[in-house]
């Protein structure tokens, strides 16, 4: 794991086992709010063993979920004396999946297999606030990663940890790319410091428009190329041909998983398009030229 301060008050954990994830921590007199935990049960332990270390402050009293994905949620358990808090959608996919997902998850990565599923207690619609310490936390729908994204806007710093609706690459393959389109588009109203990605580094200032327009030029790219082989009738294999560099972004980004998240875009716009196209009406045969001139000039 590794560790960085974004301010005094403010810590950022970022996963060296998977795909680069990040968790926060804000620090006040009256305790702490963590924000996701790490993947792995270590990893998450080393941010208790961390906390432990700044006395009072980092006492954890809200560990708050940007959303429902394990590797932001599978340390949840590791915080029992904490308050969870998450979108309410969250809280009832976890109810509906959450068991049957880390069952599955466990049988693929025995490091999971203490992990226990711990859900949110306390939940929101659209948006809400948490006081503590001095400190004011802003919680802010911001879906299309997934149904339930949230981010979380720390006041006094003008910091937004935007969960996954931020990334190193877009991925939609959860949610609705129009609906990430959105997010982003009022992320970027924010006037904010820094945003901490759900992966990847933290954006400064001065990083922040150009990475939210080259994130929604990837989207807009690669909608344009799928579309017009949906249109064209190609097959689902030919998606192949649209490589994650072509389309302005790295295949590199989250440990190399850019490439795998890219594919999944690109079939699911190709699932969607095509479905939207397969419900549209047929186009209606032109009628004879009498007909047609008949009813122009028929009062």
């Amino acid at each position: 794991m590794k560790r960085d301060r974004v301010s005094d008050d403010v810590c950022v954990f970022t996963s060296t086992q998977y795909a680069q994830v990040t968790a926060g921590a804000v620090l006040t007199p009256s305790g702490a709010i963590l924000i996701d935990t790490l993947p792995f049960p270590n990893e998450t332990r080393e941010i208790v063993d961390y906390l432990k270390s700044e006395g009072p402050r980092g006492i954890v009293r809200f560990v708050i979920n940007t959303h429902r994905h394990g590797d932001h949620t599978h340390g949840n358990y590791l915080f029992p004396e904490a308050e969870v808090i998450g979108h309410r959608l969250c809280r009832e996919t976890l109810l509906k999946w959450g068991e049957e997902s880390l069952e599955e998850a466990k049988q693929a990565t025995p490091q999971l297999a203490e992990v226990r599923l711990r859900m949110p207690s306390i939940t929101f619609e659209r948006e809400a606030s948490i006081y503590l310490g001095g400190m004011t936390l802003d919680l802010l729908y911001l879906p299309g990663h997934t149904i339930d994204g949230i981010g979380v806007y720390i006041r006094s710093e003008r910091i937004l940890f935007a969960g996954d609706a931020m990334m190193p690459l877009p991925y939609f393959f959860w949610g609705d790319r129009d609906h990430l389109i959105a997010s982003m588009q009022h992320i970027k109203t924010m006037e904010l410091e820094h945003i901490v990605q759900g992966h990847g580094d933290v954006l400064l200032r001065g990083e922040i428009d150009e990475t939210i327009d080259q994130n929604l030029a990837y989207l807009e790219d690669i909608y344009q190329k799928v579309k017009k082989r949906v249109d064209a009738g190609a097959s689902e294999r030919d998606l192949t041909k649209i490589t994650v560099e072509k389309s302005g972004g790295s295949p590199i980004a989250m440990d190399g998983m850019a490439k795998q998240l890219h594919h999944a875009n690109l079939v699911k716009l190709y699932r969607t398009l095509k479905e939207e196209r397969e419900k549209e009406p047929p186009v209606k045969k032109a009628r004879g030229r009498r007909k047609v001139v008949e009813r122009a000039t028929t009062p």
